[in-house]
């Protein structure tokens, strides 16, 4: 499929290529966490001012999980409880954590007048699969049983995340309808990694190896899964659930130039397929992670305030 970046996303990828920043496959993974880290100060827009952000320690079998909750100035509550959602951040399984994610958790609070709960899950490869699988079910299973101290309408709580953070709103979801979670109001799927397999046709085209490369992807692959048997497991892979039947409304996000546009839209047809409401969102003229970078693209804003109408939408 031609891929024709926009003007400004081509010229944020030029200056990530002039940069000379390592491939993150040449890194160990501590030294990929600092550089997807530091990186946030030149993409990331202007924090928004909120009401409320504070630390949260979630409880769970291994000890605990760190979170952040954020409570805009402007909510929709009803008996004073607001909706929520529970937002896991991408970066492979292997770098992200509440800093990376911080200003898109503020946005997504504020354009969709709700509180959002960004869980910082454990990473791989000191962590591998399913630890981060794990975190997000405790962590959504702990949100909902604590929803009323939260200020949440638990009959509102909606999960989310952009790539890897994706897959593992896609698999809460999925644990959630057969019973291992809460009733989930909405998934909202940024870009999501869903098939391991790999073998949809944008995961071979020269044209969305930006950024997020084809050799990236298989060194995020090789940290986070111990094998082939890990791979074809639908809590990796939730493609492979055995049915889509009976999950909540979905918003779907693809980006042109991105391998996993393919196995994104192929995720949104299922979904719709097996009867889910599904709002499916493609931007052809960007790149994987654009979401995050709302300071030099401003497709990043339009999808932030688009997924917040659609979160309003859900009541």
């Amino acid at each position: 499929m031609p891929v024709v970046l926009d003007p400004d996303a081509a010229a944020v990828y030029k200056a990530f290529q002039e940069a000379g920043r390592p491939p993150y496959e040449t890194l160990t993974a501590p030294e990929a966490r600092a550089y997807y880290l530091q990186a946030r100060f030149a993409t990331n827009p202007e924090p928004p001012e909120l009401a409320r952000i504070a630390p949260l320690a979630i409880a769970a079998p291994h000890g605990t999980i760190p979170a952040r909750i954020y409570v805009p100035k402007e909510l929709r509550q009803r008996d004073g409880l607001s909706p929520a959602l529970v937002f896991f951040h991408g970066g492979g399984w292997v770098v992200g954590d509440l800093e990376t994610h911080d200003v898109a958790c503020r946005k997504l609070a504020v354009e969709g007048a709700l509180i959002v709960i960004s869980v910082d899950y454990r990473l791989a490869p000191e962590h591998k699969f399913p630890a981060a699988i794990d975190d997000a079910i405790a962590a959504t299973q702990w949100v909902a049983a604590n929803a009323r101290a939260l200020g949440i309408d638990a009959a509102r709580l909606s999960v989310g995340g952009d790539s890897a953070g994706g897959n593992l709103a896609a698999v809460v979801a999925l644990a959630a309808r057969d019973g291992n979670g809460p009733a989930i109001a909405g998934q909202v799927l940024i870009y999501p990694a869903v098939d391991f397999a790999m073998t949809h046709g944008s995961h071979s085209e020269p044209e969305t190896s930006v950024l997020l490369t084809h050799s990236v992807i298989r060194w995020f692959c090789d940290h986070y899964l111990s094998g082939a048997a890990d791979a074809a497991d639908w809590r990796a892979s939730p493609v492979r659930a055995a049915t889509h039947l009976g999950l909540p409304p979905a918003y779907v996000l693809t980006a042109g130039a991105d391998p996993l546009r393919d196995e994104g839209a192929d995720y949104a047809e299922r979904l719709k397929q097996a009867g889910v409401s599904v709002t499916y969102r493609h931007f052809p003229g960007q790149f994987h992670g654009f979401f995050t970078m709302g300071k030099l693209l401003k497709q990043a804003n339009v999808a932030a305030s688009e997924i917040g109408a659609w979160l309003k939408g859900l009541g």
